[in-house]
């Protein structure tokens, strides 16, 4: 196992150096961070693999993991008084898009609810948070290199972008760094400052969202966020819906 350099929080706000774990090829780099979790791991550790053999996005959905991507997982233990642990989704996805906008400026890059990166409509990276007791798994995909084909939605990558798409590992230890800033502030300053970046980064309000719930589908326009970050979408009778859990399509 290869470890490099990268940076955390170690729950008080204060940023530090810890190894980035690496292994070749595993099942889930989120099994097995929730695994190390069990053995009593620090928060900010992260683990970083080469493939999976069986990566899963929301509601299991398999995530195929050619060599060349991101696949990594990094842990999160939450503290009394911390924000709602699903909002660590978007501490994810604002810290991936900071961190993406270095390869493709802002104006292409958007951020989907609950958890995408879209480049021009496309999905670049996925967001899958697990967890039990005070543990929260962040696993973090992106496509740096391949993308998948043969899915419900246009998706691609930096390679398919006519990028040159950075080493893994680099870029895992920049993401790193990125992803503990915004966790100390998620933590230190509360959940507005993340929704806020959230929001500004989002679709604009009024954008036509098709959403499928748990409840069935829902069809209507994008309203910004609740407070706690849960989907406002209004339908065509004006009513606000709360959405809690769902596929959001751009219509």
């Amino acid at each position: 196992m290869q470890a490099v350099e990268g940076l955390d929080t170690d729950g008080t706000g204060v940023t530090m150096a810890r190894p980035i774990r690496h292994v070749a090829v595993t099942g889930s780099t989120n099994d097995d961070m929730m695994a190390l979790a069990r053995q009593g791991a620090a928060e900010g550790a992260w683990l970083r693999a080469d493939r999976q053999e069986g990566g899963r996005g929301r509601q299991g959905r398999p995530w195929v993991s050619p060599p060349g991507n991101l696949y990594a997982s990094t842990l999160v233990r939450r503290l009394g008084g911390d924000p709602p642990a699903p909002s660590l989704a978007m501490v994810a996805a604002v810290a991936l898009d900071e961190l993406l906008q270095a390869w493709l400026g802002p104006d292409r890059l958007a951020i989907k609810w609950p958890n995408d990166l879209l480049v021009d409509g496309a999905k670049i990276s996925g967001i899958l948070l697990e967890g039990a007791e005070d543990a929260v798994v962040v696993g973090i995909g992106v496509n740096l290199a391949h993308h998948p084909e043969a899915i419900d939605r246009p998706a691609t990558s930096l390679a398919a972008l006519g990028l040159s798409p950075p080493d893994p590992a680099d870029f895992a230890a920049e993401l790193a760094t990125v992803f503990a800033a915004w966790l100390a502030r998620w933590r230190g300053e509360g959940l507005g400052v993340v929704l806020a970046r959230w929001q500004a980064r989002a679709h604009p309000p009024g954008t036509a969202l098709s959403v499928r719930a748990p409840e069935g589908t829902l069809e209507g326009l994008y309203d910004g966020l609740a407070a706690d970050g849960v989907l406002r979408l209004r339908g065509a009778d004006g009513r606000i819906h709360l959405v809690h859990a769902g596929d959001v399509f751009l219509l």
